[in-house]
């Protein structure tokens, strides 16, 4: 699927802003970021600095921007100021420390290709671009499908794939790239509850490696469970930080604005905190 791409614009211009507000050691800094489509804001002056070592839920309304945020980030779409960096260095630079797992409806499935080649892909940046996929790369690649259960599938055509299998497939390349920061559009949505278990193992494996990992999710019953740090959006950071702090009543309402089947949901996920 054709992507736009922007590049960042050096600190301090019209369009970028300097990173020296944030520390240089946190592996997501954003700064004064705004995101439009026709003019009209979709992220409004989003600014955020994401600690190491957390599972970082992005959790908001339908059109909070929350996948926008991500593909902010990545340069995948243009912005309309700011800057993203990524241990103190733009992204730009930081590429090769960051993997990525976008929505499945945003991937062409139909793409003539094997699971193990798909996986392959996310040592490309460690090997070059115009380096062929050798035997170390492959078995990175066949090892990253053992990891998410779906090794004996490795030779399938991503085509007949299940909607829980592509998931772990694209889940199994980004593990192949060894990133330290890894985004994830909604890798939850639409999955069947083994998938779901197998993903929660995955990011706890990663936090346990130090890894920081930023997760767009909706469902608010689980967010206590699978995150330990949270950054509630709605087109602006309505707050951020441990879940334990920003998991309140209070803060759902703001982000949420009194939509009362979620908010019960929240209720229901809240009494359970600290249990």
């Amino acid at each position: 699927m054709p992507e736009v791409l922007k590049t960042l614009s050096p600190p301090g211009d019209a369009t970028g802003e300097d990173l020296s507000f944030h520390p240089a050691d946190v592996p997501l800094a954003v700064h004064d970021l705004t995101v439009a489509y026709h003019r009209k804001p979709v992220l409004w002056d989003i600014d955020l600095d994401i600690p190491e070592g957390k599972l970082v839920g992005i959790v908001g309304p339908n059109g909070a921007g929350k996948s926008t945020l991500i593909k902010a980030c990545l340069d995948l779409i243009p912005k309309a100021s700011g800057e993203v960096g990524v241990y103190g260095r733009p992204y730009r630079d930081q590429r090769h420390l960051v993997g990525y797992v976008p929505q499945r409806e945003s991937v062409d499935w139909d793409f003539p290709i094997s699971v193990l080649d798909l996986v392959a892909m996310g040592t490309y940046r460690r090997l070059g671009w115009f380096r062929r996929v050798g035997k170390a790369q492959r078995e990175a690649a066949a090892a990253a499908l053992e990891k998410v259960g779906i090794a004996h599938l490795a030779s399938r055509q991503i085509s007949q794939l299940s909607g829980g299998q592509q998931q772990r497939a694209f889940l199994a390349r980004a593990l192949a790239q060894d990133a330290r920061v890894y985004f994830m559009d909604e890798p939850f949505a639409a999955v069947d509850a083994a998938t779901e278990e197998a993903i929660v193992a995955i990011l706890k494996d990663l936090n346990d490696a130090g890894k920081t990992c930023l997760v767009v999710h909706h469902d608010l019953s689980t967010v206590p469970n699978y995150f330990d740090w949270l950054v509630l959006l709605n087109m602006r950071v309505v707050a951020a930080g441990p879940t334990g702090d920003v998991f309140t009543k209070e803060n759902l309402e703001k982000t949420y604005g009194g939509r009362l089947s979620l908010l019960n949901d929240a209720a229901h996920a809240l009494s359970h905190v600290g249990r």
